[in-house]
């Protein structure tokens, strides 16, 4: 199935790598092709080597497209410059590299998991793979950083012996695993200070960051006699918005991809009760027999759920897993409250002056906030200069606004946005020539990013999570809380 693993830290270093099967003269010097495929995630330019229709004389290749008049055996190469632009971005999820063998990978706190296959393989098969391997990793070390890792590689290494063999995967549970792994762990505390990958307004209690595998006796059950271990069970209503808004204002299109997780340490595993909204449903079509109430589109659930108390109480039973696990995922289209509206407008005061003013409004309530925002609206190419101005109102901390001369676009970013708050960003745009319309289009679209602590725009409550047995001198605690993140959160102009 897969050639090679490899874990890359955000440097580029190899942290973990592991090789299941090669052949001779290909993939012989490891470093030097995960090298090549870190600079191509690191520099993606929009063309994987080998695409057809681009030029690679050099065997890598240089990124350029030749276009339909190109002709690389008569030496004529098509001189319009639009034609060999390169168009900087995110790397995909899967790509061919020049050795031959297809690459994919996915990014986890900054951490790089990837692999290799010489297969046709299915790509959401190996994702999945490589996003269970991440799972287990952080459920064995508390936490996932490159120091935990670099810490606990041979723990890391047995735990690899026992996930794929020969590369095809074998057991990817957490529980499951328990049998086979003897390593313990060395715990390393959780980043402090981790930038853009979490917010810590939103980050979990530290006592989430244990590994499994700590509160386990050598029978592979949980423990209750340990002294500094409380019986406390995390649970995370985790929302994630795709909205699509008019260069009026107006959403085109919408939709909430969320999801329910936990992470138990429980001692002797109970029987667990999670009820949500009693008049949450299920479909469109569902509406008049739970009258005006939340309406999900779909919803899927973890396989140690029972169902049985769901379609008349709204009420879910489980034995918790191991680790951090999903106990449900659900998808909710159409009209719902946003929680920023953007309203840009671009005037053109001369043939190569440009005005551009982007006013965003919370409408979430007052007492909630935004955290992490940050706004980015594309410039033309031909931008000589630009300068911004904000209008903040009181509330908002660490407001900034600045031009990106090197990407050619605006950033305005605040660490705090208040509820039902308005700011403006005003930004005066200086270009190289007129602002022709092929120019015009090219500013734009405007991309949010945000999160929003305690607050979910789906209104799914947790009525009670509750145990289901009566146990005399048991208290466990409860930690609940609810998280709204942009996904893809974009205005066009």
């Amino acid at each position: 199935m897969i050639v090679n693993f490899f874990i890359l830290s955000p440097r580029g270093d190899t942290v973990i790598a592991k090789t299941y099967r090669s052949q001779s003269g290909v993939g012989a010097n490891e470093r030097s092709h995960t090298e090549a495929f870190f600079r191509k995630v690191k520099f993606w330019d929009g063309v994987a080597p080998g695409t057809p229709g681009m030029d690679t004389t050099l065997g890598l290749g240089d990124g350029k497209l030749l276009s339909l008049e190109d002709d690389p055996d008569n030496g004529t190469v098509s001189a319009n410059p639009k034609d060999s632009k390169k168009q900087f971005g995110d790397a995909p999820p899967v790509f061919v590299m020049p050795d031959g063998y297809s690459y994919m990978h996915v990014k986890r706190n900054g951490l790089v998991f990837g692999c290799a296959t010489e297969k046709n393989v299915s790509p959401v098969v190996v994702i999945e793979l490589l996003s269970k391997i991440a799972k287990v990793f952080k459920d064995y070390c508390g936490t996932l950083s490159e120091e935990s890792i670099r810490k606990n590689f041979i723990l890391l290494y047995e735990l690899l012996d026992e996930l794929l063999d020969y590369g095809y995967p074998q057991v990817t549970q957490t529980e499951n695993l328990k049998a086979f792994v003897y390593n313990e762990p060395i715990v390393v505390a959780p980043v402090a200070d981790t930038g853009k990958m979490i917010n810590p307004k939103t980050a979990s209690a530290s006592a989430v960051h244990k590994p499994v595998i700590g509160s386990v006796d050598s029978d592979g059950r949980k423990t209750s006699l340990s002294t500094n271990q409380k019986n406390e069970i995390f649970v995370d209503i985790l929302e994630r918005l795709s909205v699509l808004f008019s260069n009026n204002g107006y959403v085109l299109n919408s939709t909430i991809d969320g999801c329910i997780q936990m992470k138990s340490y429980l001692a002797g595993n109970p029987q667990l009760r999670l009820a949500l909204n009693e008049d949450l449903a299920i479909g469109r079509s569902n509406n008049s027999a739970y009258g005006s109430g939340v309406t999900v589109d779909d919803i899927n659930f973890n396989d140690c759920v029972n169902l049985s108390e769901w379609e008349h109480g709204r009420t879910l039973s489980f034995y918790p897993p191991d680790g951090e696990f999903i106990v449900l995922n659900y998808r909710m289209t159409g009209e719902f409250k946003s929680p920023f509206r953007i309203f840009p407008s671009i005037e053109e005061v001369e043939s190569n002056k440009l005005e551009i003013s982007v006013h965003v409004r919370a409408e979430i309530p007052d007492n909630h906030f935004g955290a992490n925002v940050s706004i980015e609206v594309p410039l033309p190419q031909t931008t000589n200069a630009a300068t911004c101005s904000v209008v903040s109102t009181p509330g908002a901390n660490g407001v900034n606004a600045e031009y990106m001369s090197q990407d050619k676009k605006l950033i305005w970013t605040f660490k705090k946005f208040p509820g039902c708050t308005e700011q403006t960003m005003r930004a005066k745009v200086t270009l190289s020539g007129p602002c022709t319309s092929q120019i015009r289009r090219e500013i734009g679209p405007i991309n949010m990013t945000f999160e929003i602590p305690m607050y979910n725009v789906s209104s799914l409550q947790v009525r009670y999570l509750r145990i289901a047995e009566n146990m005399p001198g048991y208290t466990p605690y409860r930690w609940v809380r609810y998280v709204t993140q942009s996904s893809s959160y974009v205005c066009r102009l």
